[in-house]
């Protein structure tokens, strides 16, 4: 399975921004669908609320790729 890492600033990223900001998605509504279609797994599990709040240390994986949402640096100092 391929892997990428995803790094946020902010407490969270919803799981349809996720999507298109990850490329997997040309928009934020794509990517609502494509969660909505059950193609979408989030630690593991499927997931169906495409604005699923996913943060920091969270996996979602979606056409056979992982990706793993990081804290930056700057949000890492902040918990």
């Amino acid at each position: 399975m391929k892997q990428i890492s995803y790094a946020i600033d902010t407490e969270y990223i919803e799981l349809n921004h996720l999507l298109k900001l990850t490329g997997f998605a040309d928009s934020g509504g794509a990517g609502g669908a494509l969660v909505s279609s059950g193609v979408v797994k989030v630690d593991g599990q499927v997931e169906l609320r495409k604005r699923n709040k996913i943060r920091a240390g969270q996996s979602v994986e979606i056409a056979g790729t992982r990706i793993s949402v990081v804290a930056t640096q700057s949000n890492a100092k902040a918990d």
